[in-house]
């Protein structure tokens, strides 16, 4: 009987081992995921997509990766082709809040400003205190002309962070259009 104990017991242990390493992300998945960071710093966006979709051939659901990936898209102007991939970002992690943003930003670079919207307001949703999130928000809605809500969302993201000078710059352009140049 104790032979069994202490063979089960082993098992059990060895099965919780493999369980958690497989939860991590492989070494050489995070090593192109890191070159695609590397790369989309230097602005070589191409490379970095290469790079991105290296670690998304070995961990697919690296929700990182795609997020990444998006965002490199974004910078090439491929909006359609940033979304899918945000899309993808979201249904592996549907909290990341700058998914939601960066999808949002997307969106509204396509004049899908009621789609950015929403995506803008999951990511408030997610974390209220994010200022680039009121500021976009802030621009969608000063594109659909409601230019009083754009500027409560500008003075939100101002609140949170005061030296958030594109804001206070959009918020001038808003009060503008409304005629309130003091």
């Amino acid at each position: 009987m104790r032979n069994f104990i202490s063979t089960s017991g082993l098992i059990l242990a060895l099965m919780v081992f493999f369980i958690i390493a497989g939860c991590g992300l492989s070494k050489e998945a995070e090593e192109w995921f890191n070159k695609g960071i590397d790369y989309h710093r230097a602005g070589a966006y191409e490379r970095a997509i290469e790079c991105f979709d290296k670690a998304l051939e070995i961990e697919p659901d690296y929700a990182e990766a795609w997020y990444n990936k998006g965002n490199a898209l974004l910078y090439l102007g491929k909006y359609g082709e940033a979304i899918e991939c945000y899309d993808r970002a979201l249904e592996i992690d549907p909290e990341d809040a700058d998914a939601w943003i960066s999808k949002g930003v997307a969106l509204d670079d396509l004049g899908e400003y009621e789609e950015a919207l929403e995506c803008y307001d999951k990511a408030l949703k997610i974390d209220p205190e994010d200022a680039l999130a009121w500021f976009n928000k802030g621009n969608v809605l000063f594109h659909l002309g409601k230019y009083e809500e754009a500027i409560e969302c500008y003075d939100r993201a101002l609140e949170i962070d005061p030296d958030f000078a594109y804001a206070l710059m959009h918020k001038e352009l808003a009060l503008g259009h409304l005629g309130k140049y003091e």
